[in-house]
């Protein structure tokens, strides 16, 4: 397992995990209905819906990982910075410098 001594360094090894375009797509998905469950939590005063936001974020990323990446996700082994790199990766996309 390699190790990383930051996250500037981990990231471009998280993308080569991610160079799926469908896996991408997978992750954007995952990551704007995470962003939609806790508005809508917050909005109607439900907390409890909050209990799906690591379903629909890793369910859909990890579909991602094994329907079209072929590869295992990074969260296994990287929790923190693999977390971190989703949302990177989510504003990169969203900002185009990255293709989804």
């Amino acid at each position: 397992m390699a190790a990383f001594k930051s996250f500037r360094d981990f990231y471009p090894y998280y993308l080569t995990e991610h160079s799926d375009r469908n896996c991408r797509r997978m992750h954007f998905a995952g990551s704007t209905l995470v962003l939609l469950i806790v508005v809508a939590a917050v909005i109607s005063g439900h907390l409890a819906w909050l209990w799906l936001v690591p379903v629909a974020g890793y369910g859909f990323a990890w579909v991602g990982h094994f329907a079209f990446e072929h590869n295992r996700p990074a969260t296994f082994r990287h929790p923190l910075y693999s977390l971190l790199g989703d949302w990177v990766m989510y504003g990169d996309i969203l900002r185009g410098k990255i293709r989804i």
